[in-house]
């Protein structure tokens, strides 16, 4: 195996900071998940949403499942030390931003009109 392969196990890091961003990551994304579920509202991209969720992760970010899936991304990527995988965390991050997000904020503003614009004026899109 090449000694700068992205599998390769001495490319590990295990920095402080590392694991907490991965664990962070499923955290947030597991707890935006379960509240999803308690407001009994859909949580697929292309479907139309039931409820407008604003408590929660959701006060402080409209996102908070994509949020999740990126830390957890970049934290898995920064451990195994891989640029290949950072580049996948970075445009699985432009890529919600830019075309997931932009639509199902399109659908939440046409579902759920004032209510919905007035909840994105006070929390961000990510933090």
């Amino acid at each position: 195996m090449p000694d700068h392969s992205p599998i390769r196990p001495t490319n590990i890091r295990t920095g402080p900071n590392v694991p907490p961003l991965f664990l962070l990551g499923l955290v947030v994304t597991i707890v935006a998940r379960a509240q999803f579920a308690r407001a009994r509202t859909n949580i697929y991209t292309f479907r139309q949403p039931d409820h407008l969720v604003t408590d929660g992760l959701f006060r402080f970010t409209r996102n908070p499942m994509y949020l999740g899936f990126s830390l957890a991304l970049t934290g898995l990527a920064v451990f195994l030390g891989s640029t290949p995988a950072m580049l996948c965390a970075v445009a699985y991050l432009v890529i919600s931003d830019r075309w997931y997000i932009a639509f199902e904020e399109d659908m939440m503003r046409a579902r759920f009109g004032e209510a919905y614009l007035r909840y994105a004026r006070r929390t961000r899109r990510w933090l």
